[in-house]
């Protein structure tokens, strides 16, 4: 099952990571995959809130969206 966690950086944009995690993985287990998979990229700094994060599975009904970027990890 993927996951789609979205970060918000420095820059003042949204960096979504695909995450690759069983149907009941801890959010914050998702959340800490994907911010450590941004912070060894080449991005400028997310937000380590927590709470600022949106997280939701991929293909879900109703919850892709189109005019993301998703950076697969």
């Amino acid at each position: 099952m993927s996951w789609l966690v979205a970060l918000s950086a420095l820059d003042g944009r949204e960096y979504v990571y695909r995450i690759h995690a069983p149907v009941h993985a801890l959010r914050a287990d998702l959340f800490w995959a994907a911010f450590h998979c941004h912070d060894d990229g080449p991005h400028p700094r997310a937000s380590d809130r927590f709470d600022a994060a949106l997280i939701w599975r991929a293909g879900a009904e109703g919850t892709d969206h189109a005019d993301l970027t998703v950076h697969q990890y």
